[in-house]
């Protein structure tokens, strides 16, 4: 490893043993052949401006219905007022932990900025945890600052409350933005110079514990470097998306998600791209985002983009060129829904917060029906049984994956079930063509045991959206006695549908004709929701625990 520019070395020290690391496949690849010393925020924005090209938008957003907009040279003079806050104001220390708050806005990407450029490690977290929710993450990542959008200071308080159930006595201090105030962060940094020197930051040191989203409950620490932030803008973006600096992009996931942070900021700031900013988006506010902006490319989750094709027609998309499903699996039936109503082949893609985003995807040309794609240049996969070896083409089994990015857990257990001999092992069940493509079936733990057969939830799920009726659907296994588990759907239907056993007999017999008849639903529940991440993932555990 590098020598670090960190003096507090909390991070580093917190690292999982390597010889628990995955295999790093970085020689040799000129797409993550960076120097030893590098700095990504300084590359993301004072790069851009470097270049010559400070007067590109790079952030857009809408205010009192007025279009605003900030340059990247207006972007590198706040982000360095923001860091003199950091440093001088709050007498943070390189390698300081400091938790974000807040949701997709100026402020909250700005000060993600900063803080990397003042070589802290930045602790994102989505908006809507609460105060218990927080607690385990300030705890376990040693919190000592925060930076919060002070529409969300009430869980904060909490936390700083000593007479609270809540309270973390780690947190030292705490700045919010978009307050008005004299001590908000906004006024503090206006009043510092617009210059400011980085962080002479490692490219292995760490500047971003990411949590995962809890779609298995207990989340857990991912811990990436300034290597790591520019990779994944370097294969999956160059590569695979082929965003340029021509491209207006926007989307729903949180800025505190990996997903959002690469999609709606690092990958357009990587290339001098530009990014409209929005806090909360409805499907036909998206829709309108994209017509009002010109937006040529949208990350969201399958079921946003199948909320938004019955809607394509009220607005003019001729601009968008490419969309983005991630987050979860991508239904064929809401692939071709899409398809059908925007004419937009769907990039889809499977990542995670351990390898920091989309490691298997393809696009335009190369999707295949059915299959999500095959690994992203510079990454590599294989299927294997329980035994860890390689199975045949078209046999299911277990993603192994590795690349120039992997998994580094902070002070977690499961650091030897995520990585085994060298590999990732994202929990995902898969089989692979001659070709290389690659198909997903279900996460391991939703793949339901049936009376001897193996029946992938996703699929189940998948037959049933192809019916009229189904809006939403959830499926998992439900343990019986004489099947071992029996597959029991939760479904959301559309407005005008009856929720009765009629309708229960009708999708049944629908899901019998569209797929193998034995993995059919035996049990249906009529439900008017599901439980979702912030994220928009489908938390099976919770359908499971409704179960039990």
């Amino acid at each position: 490893m590098e020598v670090s520019a960190y003096q507090d070395t909390f991070a580093r020290d917190h690292l999982p043993p390597l010889d628990q690391w995955p295999e790093l496949l970085l020689d040799g690849n000129p797409d993550v052949a960076y120097p030893a010393r590098l700095n990504c925020a300084v590359e993301l924005v004072d790069a851009i401006v470097g270049q010559g090209r400070g007067d590109r938008i790079a952030l857009r957003w809408r205010e009192g219905g007025e279009h605003r907009s900030m340059s990247y040279l207006e972007l590198m003079a706040l982000t360095n007022r923001i860091a003199r806050v950091l440093t001088e104001d709050m007498q943070l220390q390189a390698g300081n932990r400091v938790l974000l708050r807040g949701p997709n806005n100026v402020m909250m990407a700005a000060s993600w900025l900063a803080a990397v450029k003042a070589g802290l490690v930045t602790v994102p977290t989505m908006p809507l945890l609460r105060a218990s929710e927080l607690k385990p993450i300030i705890q376990k990542a040693q919190v000592q600052a925060v930076l919060c959008d002070v529409r969300l200071a009430d869980e904060i308080e909490h936390c700083l409350d000593a007479r609270h159930p809540d309270f973390c006595p780690e947190i030292r201090q705490v700045r919010y933005f978009n307050d008005p105030g004299a001590e908000g962060l906004e006024a503090l940094a206006a009043a510092k110079p617009e210059t400011y020197a980085a962080c002479d930051a490692a490219i292995d040191d760490v500047c971003l514990i990411a949590f995962t989203s809890g779609t298995t409950g207990k989340p857990k620490g991912c811990m990436h470097f300034h290597r790591d932030v520019l990779a994944m803008c370097d294969t999956f973006s160059r590569h695979t998306l082929q965003m340029d600096a021509a491209d207006i992009v926007c989307g729903t996931p949180p800025l505190a998600f990996t997903f959002g942070l690469g999609g709606l900021l690092c990958f357009p700031l990587r290339v001098g791209a530009s990014v409209v900013l929005t806090e909360r988006l409805t499907p036909d506010e998206m829709l309108a985002t994209v017509q009002d902006f010109g937006v040529t490319m949208t990350f969201t989750a399958p079921t946003f983009y199948r909320q938004m094709a019955v809607l394509v027609s009220k607005y003019d998309l001729s601009t968008l060129k490419k969309t983005v499903s991630a987050g979860e699996a991508l239904p064929d039936a809401t692939r071709q829904l899409w398809k059908e109503a925007s004419g937009i082949e769907m990039i889809d893609g499977i990542g995670g917060t351990e390898m920091i985003h989309v490691y298997v995807s393809s696009a335009g040309a190369e999707v295949r029906r059915g299959s999500i794609g095959k690994v992203v240049p510079g990454y590599v996969a294989q299927v294997v049984d329980q035994d860890f070896k390689p199975v045949a083409p078209g046999v299911v089994g277990r993603l192994a994956v590795k690349g120039p990015t992997g998994c580094r857990y902070l002070s977690d257990e499961r650091q030897g079930v995520f990585v085994q001999q060298g590999w990732n092992l994202p929990g995902d069940t898969f089989s692979m063509d001659e070709d290389g493509y690659l198909f997903y079936q279900a996460r391991n733990d939703d793949m339901i045991i049936s009376a001897g057969y193996n029946i992938a939830g996703p699929e189940v799920e998948g037959a049933l959206l192809r019916h009229e009726a189904v809006a939403e659907c959830g499926v998992v296994g439900v343990p019986d006695a004489d099947r071992g588990n029996v597959v029991t759907a939760y479904v959301v239907l559309k407005p005008g549908f009856s929720h009765d056993a009629a309708m229960v007999k009708t999708l049944q017999e629908h899901v019998k004709s569209v797929i193998a008849p034995y993995k059919y639903p035996r049990a249906i529940e009529f439900v008017d929701s599901l439980p979702r991440t912030e994220t928009g993932k489908l938390q099976r555990f919770m359908l499971r625990k409704k179960s039990s």
